[in-house]
């Protein structure tokens, strides 16, 4: 049981580091061909990470699962950026993006992060968040409904909350539709009154084990569904919003570029093809036109 006096960072780093040895497992185990390959890297400004890679496996076509542990001189972009005052930082975490070989299959994003400062400054954040190609409702009610019971068990509050700042946060304002379902999403969860910082941690961890049996019950279920060109088509276009959402619009993207980390490791979230068509239009009455309805913010999956 974690007490207060033990949630340092040593523990919470080392949680972290076992969550991606974790996950790599399993979805090595439900690929049944693909393997990770590691790299290590350091970040010139103190601490850096392992990038692992997974791809052109029987289910997932390019994958990475990244763990960090940066520290050093917060720089100015980010203390602007966060109203912070100046101090040094410690930034950990777990970033997981999957992009699969079939459309039926989705794109999965997982993030679960702890930043501290030496002035005392220091929360959690994170979430997991769904993109099929194609959204099946029932696979969308599963996804939010474990999401909602994971939320539960911490607190009731927490579901309603964080899935609209999902629905918030996952919305390519340009293209004027979500990236994909949701799910939740949290950031600067601090100690309070009500949570202690262990009570905060044990919900991280909860949000990062549940990670694996969601992922590998959609790699199992619709790995070998039937898809065709039009499909496969279809889920490059939807990649192509992937990425626009990824590089225009995500704050990891931007804290990672921005506190001089890994380029590689940073951009190994974007998918190996994607397409842009000019004026892409899809077909009324369609599968796709079904998709394209849904992408939008507030549908109440559970």
């Amino acid at each position: 049981m974690l007490s207060e006096q033990t949630t340092t960072k040593e523990e919470i780093t080392g949680w972290l580091r076992g969550l991606q040895d974790r996950i790599c497992a399993a979805l090595e185990d439900t690929d049944g061909k693909a393997r990770f390959k590691e790299d290590l890297w350091e970040r010139p400004g103190g601490g850096g990470g392992r990038t692992r890679i997974i791809g052109q496996g029987n289910i997932l076509e390019k994958g990475g699962v990244g763990f960090s542990a940066v520290y050093g001189e917060t720089p100015e972009k980010i203390l602007h950026a966060l109203k912070l005052d100046q101090a040094h930082f410690y930034a950990t975490g777990v970033s997981i993006v999957l992009h699969p070989v079939n459309p039926m299959v989705p794109i999965i994003h997982m993030n679960v992060r702890y930043f501290e400062m030496s002035n005392g400054v220091s929360w959690f954040g994170g979430g997991i968040d769904l993109t099929p190609h194609y959204v099946d409702e029932e696979d969308a009610r599963y996804f939010h409904t474990r999401l909602k019971e994971v939320c539960d068990r911490h607190n009731a509050g927490y579901h309603p909350e964080f899935k609209k700042w999902a629905d918030d946060y996952f919305y390519i304002s340009h293209r004027k539709e979500t990236r994909g379902i949701g799910g939740i999403f949290f950031d600067r969860l601090s100690a309070t009154e009500a949570f202690t910082k262990t009570d905060r941690f044990r919900f991280v961890q909860s949000v990062g084990d549940l990670f694996a049996p969601l992922y590998t019950y959609f790699m199992r279920k619709n790995a070998q569904l039937p898809y065709n060109d039009r499909q496969k088509e279809w889920q490059m276009v939807r990649r192509g919003r992937y990425v626009e959402f990824n590089l225009v619009y995500d704050k990891g993207t931007k804290f990672g570029l921005d506190t001089d980390g890994r380029a590689e490791s940073i951009l190994m979230s974007l998918p190996p093809q994607a397409q842009w068509h000019y004026n892409y239009q899809v077909t009324p009455g369609s599968q796709e036109e079904k998709t394209q309805q849904l992408l939008k913010k507030g549908i109440n999956w559970v």
